[in-house]
């Protein structure tokens, strides 16, 4: 497992922070064209930063996003239903993805395969949870079924998967760089 000083992970939450609040819904701080990266920055999250509370301060900034987007009349109020509540084990099953990852990450090529493998099964998880929870508890649904759940998973998983692919491998190759940088300062100044 990877082991980050107070620094590093403070300097990761707040960038995590700010990408929430440049992505999520439609405020005075989004970029329009920018797919969310919701899934992706809980995900992060939990590879990256070890306090807990660091969950619960992210899922308060996306709740006080969206409910200050409905407050101000950006956004209507069609996904703001008894259901929202389900993102909290939604973005759970992200953010233990990332913890579990961390533990599994090691510094070779078979990493991405987990890194892949742990991401479908997480973004799986996770639309099951806030996708199912949707369909059938926020009301908007007359006779939801299993049925009629079922196709949407073929239409809407792909593209979740597709923002969350997206961030998180922006993030692997930031990483990446990052630490190849930190290393060639390492072995010079050992030489």
């Amino acid at each position: 497992m990877h082991v980050l000083s107070m620094r590093a992970q403070s300097a990761i939450g707040v960038a995590l922070i700010l990408l929430m609040a440049m992505t999520r819904g439609q405020h005075f701080a989004s970029v329009e064209n920018l797919p969310s990266a919701s899934w992706s920055i809980f995900f992060l999250a939990g590879f990256y930063l070890r306090p807990r509370w660091a969950f619960a301060l992210l899922f308060a900034e996306a709740s006080v996003l969206d409910f200050g987007s409905l407050a101000s009349g950006s956004i209507s109020d069609w996904c703001l239903s008894p259901a929202y509540w389900a993102l909290l084990p939604a973005y759970g099953s992200l953010w233990l993805a990332g913890r579990l990852f961390a533990g599994w990450q090691r510094d070779d090529l078979r990493s991405l395969a987990v890194l892949a493998s742990t991401l479908l099964v997480a973004g799986f998880v996770g639309y099951l949870i806030s996708g199912g929870a949707f369909y059938f508890f926020s009301g908007r649904y007359p006779e939801p079924t299993l049925a009629g759940f079922l196709p949407r998973i073929a239409q809407y998983l792909p593209r979740h998967l597709g923002n969350l692919a997206f961030y998180v491998g922006t993030a692997l190759v930031l990483h990446l760089g990052i630490v190849s940088a930190l290393r060639l300062d390492q072995a010079r100044r050992v030489h």
